[in-house]
């Protein structure tokens, strides 16, 4: 049965496919896919710079969902969750996405259960697709909440929905959310952990 499973690999950057075939496809491995209004977007997986980021968030989340049990119902990272726009044939892969609600019943919740809160580390030539494409895709998703940290600029840009429009803050210290009472980001141990 595998043998007839479509695949997808860096030459098909830029082909287009709808959101139904493409949740069906199985990629080369060594790339991270996504599809955007229907035209598949290969990306390189990311540098040591982004893993080192993600390593420190989760330093700081991790003792806060222990001690705060059944605030958070599902905390994923790319490869254990993703959201399915069937509308806009999109499918993102956020790298980190907190769900405050309990899933829908079902193995595949993808298209019906969305992150409160998803968070994207920029990396270099993804800029666009972090600040502009996904911004829309998850105001337009439900997302309540956008966390875009860029390790570059060492610099983090917040989204919060007000209607159908984002709010921006842009944090420079710290950052709490009434969304997880009683969290803190630390910005300067948050960076300090990225070379």
């Amino acid at each position: 049965m595998d043998a007839l499973k479509l695949k997808v690999g860096p030459a098909d950057r830029g082909r287009r496919m709808s959101l139904d075939e493409f949740a069906e496809a199985e990629g080369q491995p060594g790339y991270i896919y996504e599809l955007a209004g229907g035209v598949i977007q290969v990306v390189d997986i990311p540098g040591i710079t982004h893993g080192q980021l993600l390593f420190s968030f989760d330093q700081q989340v991790f003792p806060w969902v222990g001690a705060h049990q059944g605030v958070v119902h599902y905390y994923g990272s790319g490869d254990q969750c993703v959201i399915r726009l069937p509308g806009l044939q999109c499918e993102r892969h956020p790298d980190r996405s907190f769900y405050l609600s309990p899933p829908p019943a079902g193995e595949q919740p993808w298209a019906r259960w969305i992150p409160d809160i998803v968070l994207e580390v920029v990396s270099s030539g993804g800029e666009s697709r972090d600040y502009e494409e996904k911004r829309r895709e998850y105001l337009a998703a439900g997302v309540r909440e956008y966390w875009i940290l860029d390790p570059i600029q060492r610099t983090a840009l917040i989204l919060q929905r007000a209607g159908d429009v984002w709010r921006e803050h842009r944090p420079t210290d710290t950052y709490a959310t009434a969304l997880l009472p009683g969290f803190t980001l630390d910005f300067a141990r948050l960076f300090g952990g990225v070379a």
